[in-house]
């Protein structure tokens, strides 16, 4: 194990000086989109009787904050929220700030973060004399937000707002897919006691080899993973594998490096940030169906959802929005490309 990911990780963890501990697995609020009201809400109520008590969600993930805002209010002594927002400036993110607590339907926020904070310019912003933070900061003094964290992708500039402002928490994708926050942003939040969230554990669903995976991430300083988990049997999977968080020995790494080869560098973590899709596509799923046909070999599964479809890899017209809106540059157009003419003569090849 390397020395900086220091002891073996517990099942709990103190995210931020003066807090309570809370389950070092999690829950995020993207995937609790697809659900309906009463299928959010058993999630979540499995959620909180698992011992989950760290709740993630966004003002950007459509109705996630009024989905939460039905149940977590009922157990608001014993969960901390966190919610974020895009606003870069003071006066919008205070509006932001209110609309979280009325959909929350609580009078604070436990974590409030500046959402997917991701260049130099985008940081000057948050940080300018009227930005995202100065606001922040007011509304920290009104009660209305316990604690000011960050979120974003690139772990280059989160270690450049380390430096520039006391945040609470920082948000990063951390898996054993991507690992290159583990080498100095992680190190640099531990040593000023900033309590570090895991976003994408699993790689948007991608990561098969879930028990190791969430092993090797909390050996690596990670506080809380937040993984998002749209049925009940996703929350006690998650929850189960904190029974054991011993580091990984080397046949379990050979095993992830396997699962890493596998999985190659073009794959969706199903973020989200790419929709709408001006064509209608359902770009996630379509990620989604691509790993089913090619990596899994559920051809005829995923073909028939390809069926039931409006829109499919056939009817991307490169307009290349989504490449601009997604975190990880990933090109869309030539990968949807790729796969209709590979599933074509896949198909051809089986006729």
């Amino acid at each position: 194990m390397d020395e900086r990911a220091g002891k073996t990780a517990g099942r709990a963890a103190r995210l931020f000086p003066g807090g309570g501990d809370v389950l070092r697995m999690g829950m995020g609020g993207i995937p609790i989109q697809r659900l309906d009201a009463r299928g959010s809400d058993r999630v979540l109520e499995k959620a909180i009787a698992a011992g989950i008590n760290f709740f993630d969600t966004a003002r950007g993930y459509t109705d996630s904050e009024s989905k939460f805002g039905r149940v977590l209010p009922r157990y608001r002594g014993q969960v901390l929220i966190a919610s974020k927002s895009f606003s870069r400036g003071a006066a919008a993110i205070l509006r932001d700030i209110e609309t979280s607590l009325r959909d929350l339907h609580c009078d604070h926020i436990d974590v409030y973060q500046c959402h997917n904070v991701a260049s130099e310019a985008d940081l000057e912003k948050v940080l300018a004399p009227d930005g995202a933070v100065a606001g922040m900061l007011e509304a920290q003094a009104q009660g209305k937000i316990g604690h000011i964290g960050l979120s974003g992708h690139k772990p280059r500039i989160l270690a450049l707002a380390l430096e520039r402002f006391a945040f609470a928490t920082i948000q990063v994708p951390a898996n054993f897919m991507e690992t290159e926050a583990m080498r100095d942003l992680i190190p640099a939040a531990q040593r000023q006691g900033v309590g570090v969230i895991a976003m994408k554990p699993m790689g948007g669903g991608n990561i098969r080899e879930t028990v190791l995976n969430f092993r090797f991430i909390f050996n690596q300083g990670i506080d809380v993973a937040i993984p998002g988990m749209d049925t009940e049997q996703q929350v006690a999977e998650n929850v189960a594998a904190l029974d054991d968080l011993s580091p990984l020995n080397a046949e379990e790494t050979a095993r992830l490096q396997a699962e890493r080869e596998r999985l190659g560098d073009r794959f969706c973590r199903r973020c989200e940030y790419c929709m709408p899709c001006p064509q209608g596509l359902p770009i996630p799923f379509l990620h989604v169906l691509r790993n089913y046909y090619f990596l899994y070999g559920l051809k005829d599964w995923a073909l028939e959802r390809l069926g039931g479809l409006a829109s499919t890899y056939k009817d991307c017209v490169a307009c290349g929005e989504c490449v601009g809106k997604c975190p990880y540059h990933l090109d869309m157009p030539a990968i949807f490309r790729e796969t209709w003419e590979k599933m074509q003569a896949d198909r051809a090849g089986r006729a």
